[in-house]
């Protein structure tokens, strides 16, 4: 430990402390830190204390799972409970920052991108003709163009419309809802190129949702702003383009 204190560690942010701290110093350093964070484990060296600036931090007791791992990062929120929902918008809205090695399912998996804040600058989640510095290198830009499809009916064809002019905002012109707003909302937006939307949903389930809203999410009740009829053909969109 002395040799590392007196020339850094390759590879890592530990610097060599040769020029900084004498000889001394390094061996009364290097005696604190063997003695009370890794024989005693003494309370007074724990990070988050009052000492530290950490007051009432068992006010972010519901993000502990996730900071630990006992929750992985990358479980479907619909499988949270409520209070597991929020602790993992806690965590990563608060903790992620130095607790940055949760823990994931699936081995070698990289946590999804994902957007700190809100777009600004007058960013728009649809396609414009001029793209500029910003949104061309946006790893979300690809998401805000809506890909090729020839509705088969008139209704179709109207629901395309509806959904490109209200859905889109959070479920994304493409419809995976990995647009830099759709990555910014927890949980995010249903992605509907991911799985037959014929096999996830009934069409009375989705007229349910759609009118309705869904709980616990950014998804909001359309009756008050759709006709039903204006539904219908949403979801007659759907139907055929995401099945």
């Amino acid at each position: 430990m002395i040799k590392v204190v007196l020339s850094g560690k390759k590879n890592t942010a530990m610097m060599s402390f040769r020029s900084l701290l004498t000889d001394d110093d390094i061996d009364a350093v290097v005696y604190f830190v063997r003695h009370a964070f890794m024989q005693q484990k003494l309370k007074n060296t724990r990070y988050h204390t009052e000492e530290n600036g950490w007051f009432n931090h068992e006010k972010y007791k519901i993000a502990y799972p996730f900071a630990t791992g006992e929750i992985p990062l990358d479980i479907a929120d619909e499988k949270l409970s409520e209070i597991q929902r929020s602790g993992k918008q806690l965590f990563l809205a608060s903790c992620i920052s130095c607790h940055d090695r949760g823990k994931v399912n699936q081995d070698g998996v990289i946590w999804e991108s994902r957007p700190l804040s809100w777009p600004r600058n007058k960013y728009t989640h649809k396609q414009v003709d001029k793209a500029d510095a910003i949104s061309q290198a946006s790893p979300y830009a690809l998401h805000d163009i809506q890909k090729v499809y020839v509705p088969g009916s008139d209704s179709e064809k109207k629901g395309q419309i509806i959904f490109q002019n209200n859905c889109a905002f959070c479920h994304a012109p493409d419809g995976s809802g990995k647009h830099w707003i759709g990555q910014f909302i927890e949980p995010h937006p249903k992605n509907f190129t991911e799985k037959s939307i014929q096999v996830t949903y009934s069409k009375q389930e989705l007229k349910t949702i759609i009118s309705n809203g869904k709980e616990n999410t950014a998804m909001p009740a359309w009756r008050y702003v759709l006709s039903e009829e204006q539904i219908e053909y949403v979801i007659s969109y759907m139907w055929q383009r995401y099945n």
